[in-house]
């Protein structure tokens, strides 16, 4: 099991990995709950001197998924996002992307999974959120959480990498592994169903005030 985990991971350990790793970490489709993060701490374990580094392209990454899955939210409009998203949460997270959206829902990037900011972000696009202000916001807040996620792999590199080695860590990759495939699934079959039956779905004009 561990063996196919580092055979997937090996294709995102590098730079150029790192910055894919985040678009498909910020995606509708692709789900591997703290990929990126792991990521991020795995390359920063193994390169402190470069902790910096990876921090700002896993920040770039996530950023441009993330302006993948808002430009999703505004083609599909209000009235299409209860085709990619379920009734309930739909609602929950349209109650709490207020009038100041472009602030607040960026600055909850700062939240690991399993937080569904994935849905904050298509609410927002769909609302049509001013965007300078909602990215600029967004990279800010990703490259504090990826920075200081990268330090401290960095500051406690040996010990993690030793951590990979344990039993403990492979039960929990297994469990990962089971979680992505199933949730990339999942998602996917959502985003095909939605995107069948939301080719008329009408958009909402009125941008959301930020």
């Amino acid at each position: 099991m561990k063996a196919l985990f580092y055979s997937l991971l090996g294709y995102f350990l590098s730079p150029l990995g790192i910055v894919l790793m985040g678009v498909l970490d910020s995606s509708i489709v692709f789900f591997f709950p703290l990929g990126i993060d792991f990521i991020v701490i795995l390359m920063a374990a193994r390169k402190p001197e470069l902790f910096w580094l990876y921090a700002i392209l896993a920040t770039i990454g996530s950023t441009a998924g993330a302006a993948f899955t808002f430009w999703v939210g505004r083609k599909v409009g209000k009235h299409g996002l209860s085709k990619l998203i379920k009734p309930a949460r739909l609602k929950r997270v349209q109650q709490r992307v207020s009038s100041g959206a472009a602030y607040s829902v960026p600055a909850l990037a700062i939240i690991p999974p399993p937080f569904p900011f994935t849905a904050f972000v298509l609410v927002s696009g769909a609302l049509r959120c001013n965007v300078p202000t909602f990215f600029g916001t967004l990279f800010a807040v990703r490259l504090l959480r990826f920075g200081v996620e990268a330090w401290a792999a960095s500051y406690y590199g040996r010990g993690i990498l030793a951590f990979m080695q344990s039993r403990t860590f492979t039960l929990v990759v297994g469990i990962l592994i089971a979680i992505t495939v199933i949730g990339t699934i999942v998602s996917a079959i959502a985003v095909y169903r939605g995107s069948k039956g939301g080719s008329g779905a009408r958009t909402d004009p009125a941008p959301a005030k930020s």
